[in-house]
């Protein structure tokens, strides 16, 4: 069953000033969307993680809230953008020491 927390899924196409993840990863209907952070010029990473349904009238949107049956999967994901961010700050590290 869907959160209260659902939200549409956006199927506009992004305008230059909004905000995209630098990488996002999907098993089936989870996802998990790395966001690329600046501060102190000093990059930062957050991770979040949605489940896609469609509803009665078939649209589409993005929940929080996981099933039993979902959890093998946001784990997976969780690996995935867990090595994808630390490759990403080696690869930093890399280019400022060049």
């Amino acid at each position: 069953m869907p959160s209260k927390t659902a939200q549409p899924a956006s199927s506009a196409k992004p305008t230059t000033s909004a905000k995209l993840p630098v990488k996002t990863f999907r098993l089936g209907r989870i996802k998990a969307a790395v966001w690329e952070n600046e501060a102190d010029q000093k990059k930062f990473y957050n991770v979040t993680f949605a489940r896609t349904y469609v509803d009665d009238a078939k649209n589409y949107h993005d929940t929080d809230s996981f099933g039993r049956d979902d959890l093998p999967l946001v784990a997976k994901l969780a690996d995935q953008a867990h090595t994808f961010i630390f490759d990403r700050l080696a690869e930093l590290k890399s280019e400022q020491s060049e």
